[in-house]
């Protein structure tokens, strides 16, 4: 039998002061998860020894949520002896071992009950966990036609690439609607500076500081940061992103132009012959 899930802690309503105070309260903060992964987890927990890395891997892979807490987990509890990183669940699932992973991940709080009273909130985290599914898809599509041999990697990055704002919508639902609705009144105003104005700091800064806080894989910090673009695997992750963002609504957003040309030229493909692809996927 399985306790229940712990209580879920107060949310901010107020910016903290900095990013080290951010990360701070990002770190100490319990990551809530999705229904559906919490039930799954439970219904595979009473068929233990039935069980593998794979076929947990890919329930929790479903999640990106559930995925950030398992790597992160996986990365602090790390032997020293072990010298190489674990870059996806699967990964950190066998090094962990099934019955260790059960119980180290008991019955798990879900962002369905932490959103109850807010459910503006909790559909503004379903929108970005949507786009999160469709840039994972972009950018494996994108990796296993390059043949890049970091797909899998590349598409966990892409899965994470906003967990950032995820979290901000579990734990400051408040501040999250606060965003939303000054870049709704001035669609021109810039996320960063939405989030710089309302938050004290930029997402993607909090993103990288806790990443490296929690000693995430390094290939996927590498890969999550949009300011190194040049490299093939960010490119890859940075364009799916975009896509996934400007396609949210349909393929007639006047940007879709630019992003078919930019993943053309990562392919080596001809915009029409891109643009059916991208469609495809």
């Amino acid at each position: 039998m399985t306790s229940a899930a712990p209580p879920p802690s107060p949310s901010l309503s107020q910016p903290l002061r900095d990013l080290a105070a951010w990360t701070a309260h990002f770190r100490a903060a319990e990551i809530p998860v999705l229904a559906q992964t919490a039930e799954a987890l439970e219904a595979l927990r009473q068929n233990e020894d039935d069980v593998d890395a794979n076929s947990i891997g890919e329930m929790i892979s479903g999640d990106p949520l559930m995925t950030l807490k398992v790597l992160a987990y996986s990365s602090a509890h790390r032997s020293s002896r072990v010298v190489t990183d674990t870059e996806t669940v699967t990964a950190a699932l066998v090094m962990m071992g099934i019955s260790p992973f059960f119980g180290s991940f008991g019955v798990q709080p879900t962002v369905q009950d932490r959103l109850r009273d807010t459910p503006e909130a909790l559909a503004g985290l379903n929108q970005t966990l949507q786009r999160a599914h469709r840039s994972a898809n972009f950018a494996l599509g994108f990796a296993v036609h390059r043949m890049d041999h970091d797909s899998a990697v590349i598409h966990a990055a892409a899965l994470l690439h906003d967990f950032a704002e995820m979290l901000l919508w579990c734990h400051a639902p408040a501040l999250a609607l606060r965003i939303q609705q000054a870049q709704r009144a001035n669609p021109a105003l810039r996320s960063s500076a939405a989030q710089l104005a309302v938050l004290n700091i930029d997402l993607m800064d909090l993103q990288q500081s806790l990443m490296k806080a929690w000693r995430l894989p390094e290939l996927l910090i590498r890969i999550s940061d949009d300011r190194h673009a040049e490299h093939p695997s960010v490119r890859s992750v940075a364009l799916a992103v975009r896509l996934a963002r400007h396609t949210a609504q349909g393929w007639d957003n006047a940007a879709l132009p630019d992003d078919v040309k930019d993943i053309a030229t990562l392919l080596n493909l001809s915009q029409a012959a891109t643009l059916q692809f991208v469609r495809e996927i």
